[in-house]
This record gives C-alpha cells, structure tokens and sequence, in this order.
C-alpha cells in the first residue's frame, strides 16, 4: 500500500523556489549540512494543494489562506518569528505556481526554519528564521481506491503536555513514523494512534472518522489531532449533505464496530479503511458514505459545482 497524492517519483523538479521573498533557482535554494541538524527540530510547514480546474484553464489552490493562517498558528506554538504575513505567503504561492508555468495538479510546502548554523540542541525563542516554498507535481487519489488496512498502534499519539500535536511541526511526524513502522512490519498498510487517555486519536500525518448508523463520528481537538482543515472540510460538506456528525471522544472498540471507516488529510484526502486490526470494516470496501463524501470532496476542490468558491484560490493558465 503506497501512499496516495504523493509526488509523482518519475517527475522533474520544479525550475524555482521561493526563498525569503525571492525566486530561486532550484540549483541555488541550499543552506550548509551544519544548518540542518538543530534547526529541523523546530521547522513548521503546511501541505496546499493546487488542483487542475475541471475546464482544464485555472488552477484552484485548495483552502489556502486557511493553511497559511495555520502555518502562523504553528510558528507561534513553536516559538518562531515568522517574517511574513499570511497574505504576504499566499502571494508567494501564486508568483511561484506563475514562475513554474505549473498546468496540472501541483503540491506546495511553505516551512519555517531558524536562520543560519544552529549550534544550541535547544532553539532559542525568537530566533530569525528562513521561509521556504517548494512545489511539486503530485498524483490525486483514484476515485476507484479501496482502500488500505490499518490496525491500532502500540505507540501512543504525542500529548499536548508534552508538545502540541495541533502546531504542523516536522518533529512532531516521528511519532506518527515509528507507528507506521510497526504497521507495516505487523503486514498492515497504516496505524491509527491513540493518545494518553486511550481514546482514538489520528492517523500518521491524518485524521480518522468512523460511521455508525449513518452518522459520521470524528474525535475531537482534544483528542490529540492535528487541527486538520481536511478534517474541517469534511464536516462542513457532511453538513450541506444533511448527514449527522458528532466530535467527540471515541474508544478503540468503536473502531472495531464501525460501518464504515475512513482516513482524511490533504496529502490522502479521503482514504477509506477496509480493515481495522484484523477485522473487516463492513463488507470490506469503501462505504456508501464514504464514496459520497469523497466524490463531493473531488467535486469542491475542482471547482465543478460551484459550490463553496470562498475555499479556493483561482490563477488563470
């Protein structure tokens, strides 16, 4: 099982990155081996994509000023001081989708690093930092998908009194890795992490809902998770389609009893779960609930309805 809406591996590099308010060449955008090491622990990012508008003539990048709101957000718990503005980053976005003549469905990472060779193992609060912005092409999630296999991990999601799992922090990924580690070495594809109370948490770089008798249950900021806008997303389209949702709490043997089962996040978008610790998750493919929220999901990002325009941001190709 491979993970979905990753970057193509056949494809080229982008021509250009942006890098403290310039484009650089890709060859130019280097910092020194001894800038890597302490810096990278306290690097943010965000994950925005950039789809191809279904009349094939604009590109629509997905809930952006909501993930540049959050790169801020993480940048503040992580005692950064990011030297731009949002709307500042968003412009960037756009000059550099511009730059690389982007024409299909494009990834783009900004991310946050303090500034030049980092001796101290502890990053001092306030330290200047760089602010980068790659791009990359990336393969959409087939609509015909079914599906991966995920159990339970040993490891427990990382707890907000010992570091805020809602700031999108590089370091904050390793718990989510060594889980995927055990996952595959069990001979399942994902792990979904509970946190320190034993409640379900997320996934490895996603959030998880389950549905029970037709409503979609989802665990709540509380719970551990990434305030995932893939997440927030969801909701509010469950909504527009008349059905139930609950955030709250959620115990692992709910998991094991669900009708259906589900990750989301930008990078995977809406993953479904055919198999939880070895049990079948309703007849074993994706649920009717399920395939509706992600057609629609397709549908919003593409722009083919119409519906909820404020979420995206429009370049002309």
């Amino acid at each position: 099982m491979t993970l979905g809406s990753l970057a193509d591996p056949a494809a080229e590099h982008a021509r250009w990155i942006w890098r403290n308010g310039e484009l650089v060449p890709w060859e130019r955008a280097t910092v020194h081996v001894n800038a890597v090491g302490h810096a990278s622990v306290a690097a943010v990012f965000e994950g925005v994509k950039a789809y191809l508008a279904e009349d094939g003539r604009r590109l629509l990048v997905f809930r952006l000023d909501d993930h540049l709101r959050r790169l801020a957000d993480s940048a503040r718990l992580c005692r950064l001081d990011l030297p731009y503005t949002p709307a500042e980053l968003g412009r960037a976005v756009l000059d550099l989708l511009r730059a690389n003549e982007c024409r299909d469905d494009t990834y783009l990472r900004p991310w946050a690093f303090p500034a030049g060779i980092i001796r101290e193992q502890l990053v001092p609060a306030g330290v200047a930092c760089e602010t980068v912005i790659d791009s990359w092409p990336f393969r959409a999630r087939p609509p015909a998908d079914e599906g991966c296999r995920a159990a339970v991990s040993s490891w427990l999601r990382i707890s907000d009194a010992s570091t805020p799992p809602r700031a999108k922090a590089f370091s904050n990924y390793h718990n989510g890795r060594l889980a995927a580690i055990e996952a595959r070495t069990n001979g399942h594809d994902w792990p979904i992490l509970l946190n320190d109370r034993h409640k379900v948490s997320e996934g490895p770089g996603s959030c998880v809902a389950l549905v029970r008798d037709g409503t979609v249950i989802t665990p709540s900021l509380t719970s551990g998770v990434l305030d995932s806008l893939t997440r927030a997303t969801a909701l509010d389209l469950l909504a527009d389609l008349g059905v139930p949702t609950e955030v709250r709490e959620v115990d692992r043997t709910e998991l094991h009893l669900a009708d259906e089962l589900f990750f989301l996040g930008t990078a995977w978008e809406i993953l479904p779960i055919r198999e939880i610790d070895g049990l079948r998750v309703g007849d074993g493919k994706p649920g009717a609930l399920t395939r509706r929220l992600a057609e629609t999901y397709r549908a919003v990002v593409r722009g083919a309805d119409g519906h909820r325009p404020e979420w995206l941001t429009e370049l002309p190709i």
